[in-house]
């Protein structure tokens, strides 16, 4: 690997030490960093433009700077490039990242040498329906809400599954996640952790105003629509932890496995059960 694209989280403070780190490495690996920042102080002698398009012919791999949630956000940077991600956390948890900034030299390291693998990790496409037509799709690598926004009561969600019947709790909203998404919002729910090898779907209803409502795995196969109804307020439509759209009285949530998937790099031997005890203290 040659040739990296930069995404670094905007919030974080100190940027000019990733600058200066990333200079070193150009100067001592010979490696050419690529950046669409559109950060104001962006070295302009560092970064080289991204081109467009760009795909894998330009770009090896995307080097993200920051937690989790930048991650997510430089999911479309993956999509539009096919290169796959390397997480540098500089956020709280990192359960995404592979690295550290100050192993980011060792990391590039190996990439150059061919010493890691390749995990592909699933997408799920949502589609926001409203008096018969789609008025909006997106990708998600975690999860799918429906949220209940400033409604102050609970809100009532059809759900079906391949057209039948599953249930219709009164809750707070719906969360549909992928294997990715189970260790995050979905499992604050109390959702199942999935293996993020796995091909499926998690749904987990948000509060739900009676007991024998449980969060469900469902088949990657499986279509699931989601109606929303008795609402005094709109809802939102959340795609991976982004406001995205208002979900107005009859509007349809419908949620498939997408064909498209996200490439992760992994550099260390460390499993995802590993991870979990250590960042997520399971079985403490």
């Amino acid at each position: 690997m040659q040739n990296f694209a930069v995404y670094i989280n905007p919030a974080f403070s100190d940027k000019k030490s990733i600058y200066n780190l990333l200079e070193k490495l150009r100067n001592h690996s010979a490696v050419n960093f690529f950046s669409i920042d559109t950060i104001p102080d962006l070295p302009k002698e560092l970064f080289k433009p991204l081109p467009k398009p760009a795909n894998r012919k330009h770009i090896d791999c995307i080097l993200v700077f920051g937690g989790d949630g930048t991650i997510l956000k430089a999911k479309d940077l993956a999509l539009l490039t096919g290169a796959p991600i390397l997480g540098i956390n500089l956020g709280y948890l990192g359960f995404l990242s592979e690295s550290v900034l100050p192993e980011i030299a060792s990391s590039i390291q190996n990439l150059k040498q061919g010493k890691y693998r390749l995990l592909q990790r699933m997408l799920i496409e949502c589609r926001l329906k409203r008096e018969g037509k789609i008025i909006y799709e997106a990708l998600a690598l975690n999860d799918v809400v429906i949220h209940k926004a400033e409604s102050p009561g609970l809100i009532h969600i059809r759900i079906k599954a391949g057209g039948r019947y599953v249930f219709d709790p009164r809750c707070d909203g719906v969360i549909a996640a992928t294997p990715t998404g189970s260790t995050a919002y979905s499992l604050a729910a109390g959702g199942p952790i999935l293996a993020p090898e796995m091909k499926a779907i998690v749904l987990a209803p948000l509060n739900p105003h009676i007991l024998a409502i449980r969060p469900m795995v469902f088949p990657a196969t499986e279509h699931l629509l989601m109606k929303v109804y008795g609402l005094s307020q709109p809802a939102m439509l959340q795609i991976d932890g982004q406001n995205s759209q208002a979900i107005l009285e009859g509007d349809e949530v419908l949620v498939t496995a997408s064909q498209r998937s996200v490439s992760f790099i992994k550099l260390s031997n460390r499993t995802f059960y590993q991870i979990l005890r250590r960042k997520l203290n399971l079985g403490k």
